[in-house]
């Protein structure tokens, strides 16, 4: 049976992760108005991302004989200036969550919870990755400034990018 405790923050961390699919999902939203629909696609699949992180919280907690009990979602941003705001958005937000996923690691520990901690595990790994997938187009969004040319050829890009579960492949 899951540690109250643990399950309660888990309940708060699954809020979190749709709160965040919705804030992607705006983004993308954003993105579409602006016509940037490579940019739009980008911020989509981080929609699909976040779900499917909620879901393995979701399925976690009932695997341990829990019940998840789920909160009202908060209203999100929907206009950003630029896309370089919305990127400094986009990685200002993933550090909070990496904060949220730390501190569950930390509870974890304080409750002597391995099973939990070694599922956040994973996510430790993929908060990584998400914050160095942010860094690096923010980055690229700097070096392009107000070079139209250069965020047409970024968006290009980013059309380029697919949904893979990342719940189903492992983390290096």
């Amino acid at each position: 049976m899951i540690n109250k405790k643990i399950q309660n923050a888990i309940d708060e961390q699954i809020n979190a992760e749709i709160w965040s699919a919705y804030l992607y999902l705006s983004m993308s939203a954003y993105f579409e108005k602006e016509n940037l629909r490579g940019f739009a696609n980008w911020m989509k699949i981080q929609y699909q991302e976040e779900i499917t992180h909620a879901m393995k919280f979701f399925d976690y907690v009932h695997s341990m004989g829990g019940h998840v009990s789920l909160k009202p979602i908060a209203a999100v941003q929907t206009e950003w200036k630029n896309p370089t705001d919305a990127f400094k958005d986009t990685l200002a937000h993933e550090k909070v969550v990496t904060s949220l996923i730390n501190n569950l690691a930390n509870l974890a520990v304080e409750e002597k919870d391995h099973a939990t901690l070694n599922m956040l595990q994973w996510y430790i790994n993929e908060q990584i990755e998400e914050e160095s997938n942010a860094e690096q187009i923010l980055a690229e969004l700097k070096l392009i400034g107000d070079n139209g040319y250069g965020l047409l050829m970024k968006d290009k890009e980013l059309a380029l990018r697919v949904f893979v579960d990342p719940t189903k492949t492992p983390i290096a």
